[in-house]
């Protein structure tokens, strides 16, 4: 694990090697050129829930904190504890996800375009990432707005089925076993195809096969998932 500011950590598996390119290639190879200090300024991630934009920052985060001080600050979780959570970081690289949860609040927007002008001034990075593109932002501050629309901006494409089973499968390997094809038809066909729930669904199955010394197959799956009341309602 990484440690990051405010008692924060990252997931071990939040990294470039872990997210599938498909539709996206562009701000993956992007945010790698971010990452390795070769772009400056201010990257903009947009898209759905699903499409991948906070384990990009993440895996930003990761990557820079090798060669630069990096943070990762998940807006819609630290929010509550007041804008004061973005004061005294002193970061060459921050990461902000879930900028809907602050954008259209002045006082989260000044503090916001104070880090976009140490950026600017000092060769920093500031990555964010929101459901909408700049333009379509409620901004309170207009100004922000145009600084935030005037940088690199990427639309997240959702994956379709069969790139998410890719992306699971590319999961699998990481984790150092292999996914059967029926196993992964079944979850899909069983589960909201949500990356991050099935991500999260994965990794929960990989640690009981680990600890039931057993492997991936559908009767062990409905098993552990009966266990823990988590089983599909209906079977078809």
């Amino acid at each position: 694990m990484r440690q990051i500011p405010l008692g924060l950590r990252l997931p071990d598996r939040a990294v470039f090697t872990t997210f599938l390119p498909a539709r996206n290639s562009e701000a993956l190879e992007y945010a790698r050129r971010v990452a390795s200090g070769e772009c400056a300024g201010l990257t903009w991630l947009c898209g759905p829930a699903g499409a991948g934009k906070t384990h990009l920052l993440q895996a930003v985060c990761a990557a820079a904190s090798e060669r630069m001080r990096a943070g990762y600050v998940p807006l819609a979780e630290l929010a509550p504890l007041g804008v004061g959570v973005l004061e005294g970081l002193n970061l060459q690289c921050l990461c902000l996800d879930d900028l809907d949860a602050v954008v259209g609040k002045p006082d989260w927007e000044h503090a916001i375009f104070g880090l976009l002008r140490e950026a600017e001034e000092g060769g920093g990075r500031l990555v964010l990432a929101a459901h909408a593109p700049p333009a379509l932002m409620p901004w309170a501050l207009r100004d922000l707005g145009s600084r935030c629309a005037a940088g690199a901006v990427f639309q997240l494409r959702v994956l379709d089925e069969a790139e998410q089973q890719a992306a699971l499968r590319l999961r699998a390997r990481v984790r150092g076993f292999e996914l059967p094809q029926e196993t992964l038809q079944w979850l899909q066909r069983r589960f909201p195809r949500d990356m991050r729930a099935l991500y999260e669904l994965l990794d929960t199955l990989d640690e009981a096969a680990l600890v039931a010394q057993r492997r991936l197959t559908i009767p062990f799956i409905r098993e552990v998932l009966g266990a823990a009341g988590r089983a599909p309602g209906s079977e078809t």
